[in-house]
């Protein structure tokens, strides 16, 4: 067969970063094959799809900036749960899991104690007086 006269049936596109020996085949290929990429994504999405500000895709895409703060507090709302004293999101119960409980406070615990000497005062504070807090209600109910 001629290839004048073969027909194309696909075509293939080689997208990757490095060549067959290894080396890098440069920024700019990369690059290059990652805006296409990027906006073969966009017109593959419909109209619906698409995100407008202010609309629920968007606002759930959303994801707030986690800081040590709000991860040992996320941890304490979690052993709260499980001690029964706030209703647990998912089955809209308040329920009494005291094992899982008291992981959660060894958990906290175990970040205290890799984190001393790292931790600024407030968040020092913090996991000390949710600690102990945590620690009280805990021997309450047990």
């Amino acid at each position: 067969m001629d290839e004048e006269t073969e027909e194309k049936g696909f075509v293939i596109k080689d997208r990757r970063i490095f060549s067959e020996g290894g080396e890098g085949k440069g920024e700019q290929s990369a690059t290059e094959e990652s805006d296409r990429s990027s906006e073969e994504e966009k017109t593959k999405s419909s109209p619906k799809e698409k995100s407008e500000p202010g609309s629920a895709n968007a606002q759930s895409s959303r994801v707030p900036e986690i800081d040590f703060a709000g991860f040992i507090i996320s941890l304490y709302t979690s052993a709260a749960v499980h001690l029964g004293e706030m209703t647990d999101p998912a089955t809209g119960k308040q329920e009494k899991n005291l094992p899982a409980a008291k992981q959660m406070i060894d958990i906290i615990s175990l970040l205290k104690d890799k984190t001393q000497g790292n931790l600024d005062d407030n968040e020092a504070q913090l996991i000390e007086g949710l600690l102990y807090e945590l620690r009280m209600r805990y021997v309450k109910e047990k």
